[in-house]
């Protein structure tokens, strides 16, 4: 039988790993072109003060398999925080053996010990395995009339400059 999976915050010295295990979620969304940031960055959004967001990493005998990034959000229409899981992965060696879970798990107890109402996350359409995976916990899908959209970084200093 093997180890059982320890989920702990992470901590500076898993920032390897933890960048290690971003681009394969990046590989795996076929999203690449859009890590544009740097392991220092994320370092410091998740170690400097103040802190933006926070990770929590699954071990197993001290090998990190996967990691869960998030940050609170609020709902102004019922007044209540939420959690806002920016990254959910684990190493596909590791899948099926409860990390994912187990991180989510985690993530509960945080959320519900800090008065949380909910966490929330995007996944892509096309992913069946994970879509699965989040309705056997319990999710449910909660918007299938909302668009997410963005300020790129040119939009933003172009508004914000006041060009049109």
């Amino acid at each position: 039988m093997s180890a059982s999976v320890r989920v702990r915050p992470a901590v500076r010295a898993d920032m390897p790993r933890i960048w290690q295990l971003l681009r394969g979620l990046a590989e795996y969304e076929r999203w690449e072109e859009y890590v544009t940031g740097t392991p220092e960055r994320l370092e410091a959004l998740l170690f400097d003060e103040p802190a933006r967001c926070e990770a929590l990493v699954a071990e197993r005998e001290g090998a990190i398999l996967g990691y869960a990034l998030f940050y609170p959000t609020i709902s102004s229409f019922r007044t209540r925080t939420r959690l806002w899981l920016e990254d959910l992965f684990v190493d596909p060696a590791e899948r099926g053996g409860g990390i994912g879970r187990a991180l989510l798990a985690a993530l509960a107890r945080l959320a519900v010990e800090r008065g949380h109402a909910q966490i929330q996350w995007h996944v892509l359409d096309w992913n069946a395995p994970s879509i699965a995976f989040y309705e056997r916990l319990g999710a449910v899908r909660w918007a299938t009339d909302v668009y997410t959209y963005a300020l790129t970084e040119d939009a933003l200093r172009a508004l914000a400059a006041g060009n049109d």
